[in-house]
């Protein structure tokens, strides 16, 4: 993955202000953006998700421009092929664990029927261990199989990156553990390139192969393994 950053904006609100400036480039395939609570690490990811809008700079993920302000580009979230993992996974409720994964498959108004089969959604079912859960709902699951379900549905339309916000946060330490080694183990295998941000030191050791340490809305140090 080749990851290009080079982003200014300032949030305000009342007489407070927080300016974010971010400037990076790497080639890694698990890149960590690691830094305290406030330092602008949710701020950065949703901008390159789209989810926000930089006042200036640009943004390039493996040779596409995302966002470029001075040339007008800013393309929509849908069409920048990166996948988004919220820190509260943001599973529909309604929806099996079947129609969740396949709901990344969507297009359109519609939610995949309760009964609908797609060779897609049955292969990560079966890589994450899925299958028997398939009809239950979010609120039948126990935190790490809803993790399962929210990564599953992130793949299935086969993105050019994973983006995961705080992925283990709302996990007890030990499930984070297991968690941290199994999602480590999944990115080795398929080779999917991801950013991840997170507080957590242990997370930026397993998974950071780049390390960006982000304090104040700037990148105070970079570490890269090997």
């Amino acid at each position: 993955m080749q990851l290009e950053l080079d982003i200014s904006t300032t949030l305000r609100s009342g007489k407070r202000s927080f300016a974010l400036r971010v400037q990076c480039a790497s080639d890694s395939q698990r890149i960590v953006i690691y830094g305290p609570s406030g330092a602008g690490k949710s701020l950065t990811l949703k901008a390159i998700a789209g989810l926000v809008t930089p006042e200036r700079g640009h943004i390039r993920l493996n040779g596409r421009t995302l966002f470029d302000s001075a040339a007008g580009v800013n393309l929509a979230p849908q069409a920048r092929r990166v996948a988004y993992l919220f820190q509260d996974y943001a599973l529909f409720p309604h929806l099996t664990v079947r129609q969740n994964i396949g709901f990344g498959l969507a297009r359109g108004w519609f939610n995949p029927r309760r009964g609908e089969r797609h060779d897609k959604v049955d292969y990560w079912l079966d890589s994450f261990g899925l299958r028997e859960l398939a009809q239950q709902f979010p609120e039948e699951l126990s935190g790490g199989q809803r993790q399962r379900t929210a990564l599953a549905r992130a793949l299935v339309a086969e993105p050019a990156a994973l983006l995961l916000d705080e992925p283990f946060a709302a996990l007890d330490p030990a499930l984070r553990v297991t968690m941290r080694l199994e999602l480590d183990q999944l990115q080795r295998r398929l080779g999917v390139p991801m950013v991840l941000i997170t507080h957590d030191p242990d997370d930026a050791r397993i998974l950071g192969e780049h390390v960006l340490y982000l304090r104040d809305g700037q990148i105070d140090s970079m570490e890269k393994a090997g």
